[in-house]
Order: structure tokens, then C-alpha cells, then sequence
């Protein structure tokens, strides 16, 4: 499997800068035997009152620091995880090199990070104060690095689901799928009689890294944390044991229960890393539909949908996507997506 075949050409005016304009006012390509337009309210056509939909109830971190050497020279640092109360994995971009031992100062030289450690393209620093208060106090929502704009009082609100848990503030990037819904839209289908259970995937920088293999399965995929409790283990067997359908509101529910289920052959609680790799030829153990956004070109979330939804089927429905003029990326439209017969 050649990276070229997971390529596409995607012109920049789909890209979406900004979020739309009200929550949930976004389009919906269903992927099934056909494909169908449709907007985002009209999800509930597509499901069934006794599937249940797992939602990634993680929250974004005010990830994004501005700070100076004792030189002047700015830096800037993306958190990429914290390692503990004071230390982090970040990437930095500097016009001056950075080293070990190096300090960058935080409103003024109140606070202050030291370089610890450099390894590959990340630097591990100690803060001098908590981590976490220090970006709850002076941190910027982390947009991705395709949204090349400052960050605006709007993305605080827009960048995270209203699901959100305010105990798991841990991921750099907001689990897109999950942007669509309004605290209504939810009501609603729970009226419907539709269940709802919660995972915890942190989403790591890793996200964005492009696949740079010629052959994709040689791509080494990044690292994440998830958790799935036994609320949620009990929820999703039932539903199995049951036949009812498992639907993933976004990549991240699919990465976290098909890790768990490749691990032990099973769903159990789990605490823990995954670095399972999605591509096509994979067995899905657990998911049946999966409601997503688009994604990049040559990147591992498009790989994983074309092995969910076929390749085929998959590349075609981007294509009429394009053709129709949906908007691509985070801020963009969505998708429903059956799962492909083996």
C-alpha cells in the first residue's frame, strides 16, 4: 500500500479557518451503500434507537505559550504532554537555539521553564510553577498549525465539545468529531431513546505528523493515553452482546476501543498508551459506524477511515465532497460512516 494512493487534491479555499457560525449548522456526508448530502441535524436519519454513541470526553488545554530568553530572543512552546505536576514534553520554535540549562520566562520573569532535556523534535522543561496553572493563567488555545491565525476569544468556546470534562483538561487538539453537537442536539437524541457512554483519549501533536513512508504500513505511529472505564466496558459489551451498533464519534473512540479490544481480544477497563496503527487490511473489533470530519491528505485519520469505510469508497466520497464543496479539516463539515464489509 503506496502513500500516493492516500493522496487528494484539496483546494485551499475548503479549508476551514473559523468555526461556523452556530454550533452544529455544519454539513453531513453520509457514507453508506450510497452517498447522500445531508446536514448535521439530520444525523438521527442515520441511527437507530438502540445504537449506543461513545463520545471522547476529553478536554483541550490552553496549550500554547508565548515566553522569552534572558536575551529577549521570543520562543514559542506547544505543550505536547505533561509529564507531572511540573515538567512537560513541548515543541519549541525560536529564532535562536535553544539548549540545556536554557531558561524562557512567562509574564516577565514571574515564571520560568527550564530546558531539561532535548530529545528529537521535542524538549522537556520544568516549570517553576504548576504546569497546569500556568497554562489555565497564561496559555492560548492550540489551534492546528493549518489555521495560521491568532488564536480568537471564539476557538475557547468553538475548539472544545460541550461534553468536555473539566477534570481531563490533557489533550493539545479537540476531538473534531465531537465539535458538531449542541447541548440540544444531544437532548434530542437521547430522547430518541439513543444511549451515550464516555471514553477518555488525550490527543497528542502526533495527530498532525504526515505519513513521510513511501509504503504506509512502514509509518511509525505516535503515542496516546487513553482510559476506558468499566461504566463504559459494561455499556459497549451490552450493547454487542445485544447486536446493536457501536458508533465512534470520532477517530479517537475508534483508536481507544479498537486498541483495548486488539490488546486483550475483548474490551476491558484499561489505563494506559496505545500506539495501534489503523490501516487498511485491519480487523474492526468493536466499531460499527463512525461519525468524523475530513482529514488531511497522506495522514494516519485518513488512512484509518479508508480502512473503516473501504478505500475506494472512501477516496470517492472525498472526491464529492470537494466536487460539493464541503469544508475540510477541524473547523469543518462532517461525516457518517458504516462500516465496510470484510
Amino acid at each position: 500500500m503506496y502513500l500516493d494512493d492516500y493522496n487528494f487534491n484539496l483546494p485551499e479555499e475548503l479549508i476551514a479557518f473559523q468555526p461556523p457560525q452556530l454550533r452544529g449548522a455544519s454539513r453531513l456526508l453520509v457514507v453508506g451503500e450510497t452517498l447522500e448530502d445531508k446536514k448535521f441535524n439530520q444525523l438521527e436519519d442515520n441511527l437507530l434507537p438502540s445504537d449506543l454513541l461513545v463520545l471522547n470526553d476529553t478536554k483541550v488545554l490552553k496549550a500554547r505559550l508565548i515566553g522569552f530568553k534572558e536575551t529577549g530572543a521570543k520562543v514559542e512552546i506547544l505543550i505536547e504532554r505533561i509529564i507531572d505536576q511540573y515538567n512537560a514534553t513541548v515543541q519549541t520554535k525560536s529564532n535562536s537555539k535553544l539548549k540545556e540549562g536554557d531558561r524562557v520566562f512567562i509574564d516577565g520573569k514571574s515564571i520560568h521553564l527550564t530546558l531539561t532535556e532535548k530529545r528529537d523534535y521535542l524538549c522537556c522543561f520544568k516549570f517553576s510553577e504548576p504546569v497546569h496553572n500556568v497554562l489555565a493563567n497564561f496559555g492560548d488555545i492550540p489551534l492546528p498549525p493549518y489555521i495560521k491565525r491568532p488564536t480568537l476569544p471564539v476557538d475557547e468556546e468553538r475548539y472544545q465539545t460541550v461534553y468536555a470534562d473539566p477534570k481531563k483538561v490533557n489533550s493539545v487538539a479537540a476531538p473534531t468529531a465531537g465539535l458538531h453537537f449542541n447541548l440540544q442536539h444531544l437532548d434530542i437524541l437521547k430522547s430518541k431513546g439513543i444511549e451515550f457512554t464516555e471514553i477518555t483519549l488525550n490527543i497528542g501533536l502526533g495527530t498532525f505528523k504526515p505519513i513521510k513512508t513511501n509504503k504506509i504500513e512502514n509509518h511509525v505511529i505516535h503515542q496516546e493515553q487513553i482510559s476506558l472505564d468499566s461504566s463504559a466496558v459494561e455499556s459497549i459489551l451490552k450493547a454487542k452482546n445485544e447486536g446493536r451498533r457501536v458508533v465512534a464519534i470520532g477517530t479517537t473512540v475508534l483508536r481507544c476501543l479498537e486498541s483495548v479490544a486488539t490488546m486483550y481480544s475483548d474490551l476491558k477497563p484499561y489505563e494506559g498508551e496505545t500506539d495501534l496503527y489503523i490501516y487498511p487490511g485491519y480487523q474492526f473489533k468493536i466499531v460499527d459506524a463512525l461519525l468524523t470530519n475530513f482529514h488531511l491528505p497522506k495522514s494516519s485519520l485518513f488512512v484509518l477511515v479508508s480502512a473503516f469505510g473501504g478505500s475506494e469508497r472512501i477516496m470517492s466520497a472525498y472526491l464529492q465532497a470537494i466536487k460539493n464543496e464541503y469544508r475540510f479539516f477541524s473547523y469543518g463539515d462532517s461525516m457518517f460512516i458504516s462500516k465496510a464489509e470484510s
